[in-house]
Formats: C-alpha cells, sequence, structure tokens
C-alpha cells in the first residue's frame, strides 16, 4: 500500500514539473500554451485514474482471497474443535459406564454382608 502511495505522488510530482518545464521552455504563445497544458493534465489525470482503478482492483482481489482464506481456516478449526469435544464426550462416557459398573459392584458387595455399619453407597 505504501508503495502504490509513492508511485502516486512521483507521478503527479512529475505530471507537475514537466508542465512546469514546458512553460519555462515553451516558444509558442499563451493559447497554444494553454492548450498544451490542458493536453498534458488530462493525460495525467488519465493515468492517475488508471491507476486508482488498478490499485482499487487490487485490492478487492486481495480482500476477497483473505475472506476466503479466513473462512478456510476458520472451518478447519471449528471442525478441529468438534472433533475434540467428541472425544472429550466419549472419554466422559466410558468413565461414566465405569462408575455405573464400579457402583453396582459396590451394591452389590454391600447386600450380601449383613454389616449395618456401611453407609449406603450411591446409585448412579
Amino acid at each position: 500500500m505504501a508503495n502504490t502511495g509513492s508511485t502516486l505522488l512521483a507521478l503527479i510530482t512529475g505530471a507537475a514539473i514537466g508542465a512546469g518545464v514546458g512553460l519555462l521552455y515553451a516558444p509558442d504563445s499563451g493559447e497554444e500554451t494553454r492548450k498544451k497544458l490542458k493536453d498534458e493534465s488530462k493525460k495525467a489525470q488519465d493515468r492517475l485514474n488508471k491507476k486508482y482503478t488498478e490499485t482499487s482492483s487490487n485490492l478487492t482481489e486481495k480482500a476477497k482471497q483473505a475472506r476466503v482464506d479466513f473462512e478456510a481456516r476458520l472451518e478447519e478449526t471449528l471442525s478441529s474443535a468438534s472433533h475434540k469435544a467428541d472425544d472429550i464426550l466419549t472419554a466422559m462416557e466410558t468413565k461414566l459406564e465405569e462408575l455405573r459398573k464400579q457402583n453396582a459392584k459396590l451394591q452389590k458387595d454391600g447386600k450380601g454382608g449383613d454389616s449395618k455399619d456401611q453407609p449406603n453407597k450411591a446409585v448412579v
């Protein structure tokens, strides 16, 4: 972006210097000099408009590409997070099943004996 600004500044500066030099060395009449200045300023304006259009087009393309890249990275991140969440849920379900089995075993072992001093175990 800074490079484009420098280019535009150089273009405008060159046009102004060229117009000034043209005035100093103009062997033509005032009317002819004004016509040449008008033509040169029109050419400079056309070059400036062309450069502006090119720069605008480049920026638009870069913005579109940045958006596509961002969306792809976002999709990848969301997919990865979803897989990790699934892995965590699976691990939690496995652990819950283990705890249920352990609780059932403890309940079974506690009912078989006549120990009334043992507190009741919670059933999940």
